[in-house]
């Protein structure tokens, strides 16, 4: 079996652009970057952050708000969070040299046991399994695994399976050749088996489940929840707020307002959340729009209303609150939903022809 998958993967391997390179950071990025997200939109983001951040000493010494800013867009932040701050800690504790130690790897911030495994067979040649969604699904298919993949156990199993057929001496090659089988040929609806490779080694198609399998737990339907904010405006400016430093889109940059309780007015709720935030009373006006985006787990959907900050009353400047022109919000990280919200509400302000910001493909927190 692995004979036949690296002469397939020799023959008809992606040309991608970080298996251009050995480099573990580069490998280590482009692996963190494809969680949960697809190739073809990673593609971008990973050339731009590689021009922006070329080696790893250059990424440990950015701020981290350029670096979120150049993650903006692809969600899931924390990725971008744990990557900046393992970066730091490889400089610290190995001079900037990413460690070939599989210890020392899984230890690093952010890298979980794929992770791990991608960047020590590719980068290093260490025979190590790099087990993601679709090799979960291409191993259980071989096998005819009817356990839910979604189980931990599970996934053990399928790891130690890799483990036993991996060769020593392209171990690299060998992952990559079972992701990229069930990226293209092992997909999850109408998997293409009479161009598989191993199609007569295949126990679910002889069985005939090869549509049924992997068996995956349902995923709980996401939670809505209810959000409100301001557009409120000072002569030519506009303010934003920066998010916690925990939690969902830490540190990004958003219009001030939060969630809105049961039961509660999103105009009242809003005027309570201006209150407690910015230290000042502020009049809630017209409702500009309204937006919902969906994330892994969550619904937002979000009302945004003009305010003006009553007088008598001022909101100063502080590291988390800032006062913007329009047409510099493009230097701040904001999660995706605010892009939305900017094309739609930004029109509709005094000064909003010139600061429309790009619509970013997708953000999943």
């Amino acid at each position: 079996m692995a004979d036949r998958l690296l002469d397939w993967y020799s023959a008809s391997a992606r040309d991608l652009p970080w298996r251009r390179t050995r480099d573990p950071y580069h490998i280590w990025v482009s692996e963190i970057m494809l969680q949960q997200t697809r190739v073809e939109t990673v593609i971008p983001y990973y050339e731009r952050w590689m021009a922006r951040f070329p080696t790893l000493e250059a990424l440990a010494d950015a701020p981290e708000e350029q670096v979120l800013k150049a993650w903006e867009g692809l969600g899931y932040y924390s990725r971008a969070r744990n990557l900046h701050a393992a970066a730091r800690e490889v400089v610290a504790r190995y001079g900037g040299t990413v460690p070939d130690d599989p210890d020392a790897v899984a230890s690093l911030k952010g890298i979980g046991p794929y992770t791990a495994g991608a960047i020590l067979s590719i980068a290093f040649n260490r025979p190590v399994p790099a087990v993601d969604g679709n090799v979960l699904r291409v191993i259980a298919r071989l096998y005819a695994i009817v356990d839910d993949i979604a189980q931990l156990a599970t996934r053990r199993t399928i790891e130690e399976l890799v483990r036993a057929m991996i060769p020593q001496d392209r171990p690299g090659d060998f992952n990559q050749a079972l992701m990229d089988l069930g990226a293209t040929i092992c997909t999850p609806r109408r998997p293409r088996c009479l161009l598989c490779p191993v199609r007569d080694l295949c126990e679910g198609r002889r069985a005939g489940r090869e549509t049924e399998l992997p068996v995956k737990g349902r995923a709980k339907a996401p939670r809505l929840v209810e959000r409100a904010a301001a557009v409120i405006e000072r002569e030519g400016r506009l303010l934003i707020v920066r998010r916690p430093q925990e939690g969902l889109l830490a540190g990004l940059w958003e219009l001030p307002g939060g969630d809105v309780p049961p039961g509660v007015g999103p105009e009242e709720a809003l005027q309570t959340l201006l209150r407690n935030a910015l230290g000042a009373e502020v009049a809630v006006g017209e409702h500009l729009a309204d937006v919902t985006h969906v994330f892994s787990h969550l619904v937002w959907h979000l009302r945004c209303f003009r305010a003006e900050v009553v007088p008598g009353t001022e909101v100063a400047e502080r590291a988390d609150v800032r006062w913007v022109k329009v047409d510099a919000l493009g230097a701040y990280p904001f999660p995706a939903i605010y892009h939305k919200v900017f094309e739609r509400v930004l029109p509709h302000t005094a000064h909003g022809g010139g600061g429309r910001t790009r619509r970013n493909a997708q953000d999943r927190g």
